[in-house]
This record gives structure tokens, C-alpha cells and sequence, in this order.
């Protein structure tokens, strides 16, 4: 449960996602990142491989399972989570012949010689969040023993393991700290089931643990608890000594294994990082620190008290997502360690191995629309609409950087607007007709970013140039057969 006005704050170390659907390797196996493609214009599959490779990232989580996306990972060495979608998971449950030719369409037939390397399959998300009620309370158990009986009966189970990304808010320890932890009171017993059944499959346990979280929700949380640095005051729990809430955090889930008769399960936490927008503590420079410490934590290989050696993680995440949703805050939008075209954001060493930390390597060869942005009308005469018009392009776009806290709040009346506008032109593509606001609005090519304010420009959709050239295409076919007929 998360904590109210004067309960302790070291309790919501393990419930510091409870009402977030936070929907998420680097060399030696232990840290990879997660890809979400939830945005208005999103790089393309052959850029992101690239990308990967030009940093070293050699694990990588998705969020479905598009056969073309992962398509373009083969050959690459690269170890590729498909993922399952919470709204497909009855699919699943109720059909095991439906698992079979999931399991043959989107695992088997990407395992040929230099075919795509695939070691885990993530089945649903974050399922047993408050937030959604139960409503994959029925589905979510049935759905992984299906995938993983699917996975056995093609002759890869022993091979490729199917797991569960979960919320930390699958456990808790009260106010108590980490040996008093144990899954949640309403799912204990299929949270039992769960962890037995990876257990009995030599299956992970995959866990979203995310300290922003909890400093975010709780003006009260130290802060230096957050980071890696030690400069937080020790927690004590039964002569154990936590200085950081990622170790709390992890050890509470080493807990609740231990007493579900599973301590020997694998954990693996699919998702941690650190936003960069959208809020107060969500910049760049709190980000820059928290993968510093987190990644120096990796590369030393101590592990947590629970937990003492190699821990895999996967980053989340690769690239910021404007369009996912921003109901547990505005900062969901700027999980990136690179921005939206895939320009790094601040220095990391992804290797783990203690170099000198440099910017990483950005997108190659990235398409842009035209530079010409969408901006207020210096001679629009009645700005009688111009608030409810603010309004309407922000709702249907991404305007969480002018969010107090963020990057373009101090921006001026005029620019806060001319930012509205131009974040629904490019959302849509540039389209005309989305530059107009009842005449208040003119597209320019004068570059209206500010230093600290990127105004964006949309990037090129080869799925545009492929869908007009399958047009150009059949427009042929059907002259070709025209003139046959003739």
C-alpha cells in the first residue's frame, strides 16, 4: 500500500509504482535496455540495431512482438525479449492451439542459422498493477504456463523461458524493512503460484524497480536514498545495512522468493532509469547521476546483501515515447537516455567497466521532415481563441516540457504557444491543414528552439514512402493489366 501523510517513508521503497503503468547489455550480460515505440514518429528498426551496436548494448526488451521489427535483428548477435501485450494475454489463457502458432509465428521462425537470438519472452506487463482492478487477475497465470508449455512442446524450452515483467508493487514489507517482505496480501497466493511455477521452468523473475518513483511521490523521501553515492543515512534492518532504495527494494523481493520456497529463482530487473522532463527531479543532470551510480554498481558485481553478485538489468529506456500516457505524470514521456531521434542527452558508459563516461553514440543517417516549424502569428489579429486553441494542440500532441519543472517552462506567453502549435504540426507529419488554429498560426522555417527549449521537428516515416510506393505500385499493376485486356 503506499504510504499516507506520517507513515514512514522507507515503506513505499517497494510500492513505488503502485498506480503506475511505468509500460521496459551492455557487455557482460548484465545490462541491456528496453525500446518502446509509443510516439508520434518512431526510428527505424535497421537505425536502433545500429545504434545498439555502435554502443555495445548487446540485450534489448520490447513490447511486442512485431515480426518485422525483430526481424532486422538477425545476424546481429543482439538477445531479443519479444514481449506479449496485457490485451492479448486471453488469448493465451484460453487457447492453448493459440499459443502454439504464437509461439511458431513469432519465437520458432526467427531461429534459423543467423536468425534472431531469443533467450526470454515477456508475457504481459506490469498485470497485477492496482490501477487496473484485476482485470488480468484470471488470465495472466494461464497465459505464461500455455507460452511456456508452447516453448516446450517446439522443443525450445529448455532453450527460452517465458516470464512476467512485474511491478515492485507485487510486494511490500510495511514499514518494516526488506526481511520483512512478502507479495502483496491480494495476490499472495497467485503471486506463490507464479514465482514456483519460473521456479520449476528454470525461469526469471523480472521486476520494474524504480527509486524516481518514490522520490516523486513522496516529498518526504531523502533524496540521497535515491542515488548510489552514500551520502544517504543507513537503514538498519536486523543488523543489515541499506544506504540506497534500489538494494531495498531488490532485497524485499529476495524476501518474498525466500519464503515462497524460491530463492533460487533468477532475478532480473527488466526496467530501471531515470526520467529527464516533465518534472522538477526529472532532468538530466539527476539522470546523469542515477545511471553513474547504477552502472558502477553493475560493473562491481556486489550485487545487494540478499543478492551478492551479478545483477542483469535492462535500462528503460532507449528513447523518450510522446505519445504514451501521462496519467502517473508528465515525465512518462522522457524516459530516454536518448532523445526522441535518438540524440544522446548526457554522458554514460554503457560498458560497465569504469572508462571515462562520454557522450554515447547517437541515431545514424536519421530522416527528418522539412526544418520549418509551426509558430504563433505576430499579425493575428483576435487571440480571443488563442487559450482553448493552446488547449486543443496540446491535448492531441505532447506538451509536457512546458510543465513547471521541466525544460520550456520559462518560456513567454508567445513561445509557449508557438511550442503548442508546432508539437501538433509535427506530431502530424507536418500536414498544413495543422498549422492553422483559426488563422492564428503560419509555418516558418526560422528556427524557434531557445537554449534550453527544443522545439522539434517530425521525423521521416519510411512506412509513408512505403505505403505510397505499394500505391505507385498497384496503379501499374492495374494499367499493366488494363492495356492487356485492350
Amino acid at each position: 500500500m503506499m504510504p499516507r501523510g506520517g507513515v514512514w517513508w522507507f515503506a513505499i521503497w517497494t510500492c513505488s509504482c503502485l498506480a503506475f503503468a511505468c509500460p521496459s547489455v551492455v557487455n557482460g550480460g548484465g545490462v541491456g535496455v528496453n525500446w518502446g515505440t509509443q510516439a508520434a514518429q518512431v526510428l527505424e528498426p535497421p537505425i536502433i540495431v545500429q545504434m545498439l551496436k555502435d554502443n555495445h548494448i548487446e540485450k534489448i526488451k520490447l513490447f511486442d512482438s512485431d515480426h518485422w521489427t525483430i526481424n532486422f535483428f538477425a545476424g546481429t548477435g543482439i538477445d531479443v525479449m519479444p514481449g506479449i501485450p496485457n490485451n492479448q494475454l486471453h488469448l493465451f489463457a484460453d487457447d492453448f492451439d493459440h499459443a502454439k502458432d504464437w509461439v511458431k509465428e513469432n519465437i520458432s521462425s526467427h531461429l534459423y542459422d543467423g536468425g534472431v537470438k531469443i533467450k526470454y519472452v515477456a508475457v504481459g506487463n506490469e498485470p497485477f498493477l492496482k490501477a487496473y482492478n484485476g482485470s488480468f487477475l484470471k488470465t495472466m497465470f494461464p497465459a505464461l504456463q500455455n507460452i511456456q508449455k508452447a516453448l516446450n512442446d517446439a522443443g525450445l524450452g529448455d532453450k527460452i523461458k517465458a516470464t512476467i515483467p512485474q511491478n515492485g508493487d507485487v510486494y511490500d514489507s510495511g514499514s518494516a524493512g526488506p526481511s520483512a517482505g512478502n507479495f502483496r496480501s491480494d495476490i499472495k497466493d497467485l503471486m506463490i503460484k507464479i514465482s514456483r511455477h519460473l521456479r520449476d521452468n528454470n525461469a526469471p523473475f523480472l521486476v520494474n524497480i524504480y527509486p524516481f518513483l518514490s522520490l516523486y511521490q513522496n516529498p518526504d523521501f531523502p533524496v540521497d536514498f535515491a542515488f548510489f553515492d552514500g551520502g544517504a543515512k543507513p537503514v538498519i534492518d536486523n543488523g543489515v545495512s541499506y544506504t540506497n532504495m534500489f538494494d531495498a527494494n531488490f532485497d524485499t523481493l529476495m524476501w518474498s522468493l525466500k519464503k515462497a520456497g524460491c530463492e533460487s529463482v533468477k532475478v532480473i530487473v527488466g526496467e530501471v532509469g531515470w526520467p529527464t522532463d516533465g518534472n522538477a527531479k526529472a532532468n538530466m543532470k539527476m539522470a546523469e547521476k542515477f545511471y553513474k551510480g547504477f552502472l558502477q554498481k553493475i560493473a562491481a558485481k556486489k550485487g545487494t546483501p540478499m543478492h551478492p553478485g551479478q545483477i542483469d538489468a535492462y535500462l528503460f529506456s532507449l528513447t523518450d515515447e510522446n505519445m504514451k500516457s501521462v496519467a502517473p505524470g508528465d515525465f512518462e514521456r522522457h524516459w530516454g537516455i536518448f532523445s526522441y531521434d535518438g540524440r544522446p542527452k548526457f554522458p554514460i558508459d554503457f560498458t560497465t567497466k569504469g572508462h571515462n563516461e562520454s557522450l554515447p553514440v547517437g541515431a545514424k543517417n536519421v530522416q527528418y521532415l522539412p526544418a520549418q516549424w509551426c509558430v504563433l502569428d505576430d499579425n493575428a489579429k483576435d487571440l480571443s481563441t488563442l487559450g482553448s486553441n493552446i488547449q486543443y494542440a496540446c491535448s492531441l500532441s505532447d506538451c509536457t516540457a512546458l510543465r513547471p519543472g521541466s525544460s520550456c517552462q520559462n518560456l513567454d506567453s508567445k513561445s509557449r504557444a508557438s511550442y503548442a502549435f508546432n508539437m501538433y504540426y509535427q506530431v502530424n507529419n507536418q500536414d498544413v491543414e495543422a498549422c492553422d488554429f483559426q488563422g492564428l498560426a503560419k509555418i516558418e522555417r526560422k528556427n524557434a528552439s531557445t537554449s534550453d527549449c527544443l522545439f522539434p521537428i517530425a521525423l521521416e516515416s519510411t512506412c509513408l514512402k512505403i505505403g505510397s510506393m505499394r500505391v505507385e505500385v498497384i496503379i501499374i499493376f492495374e494499367i499493366f493489366i488494363f492495356f492487356a485486356l485492350f
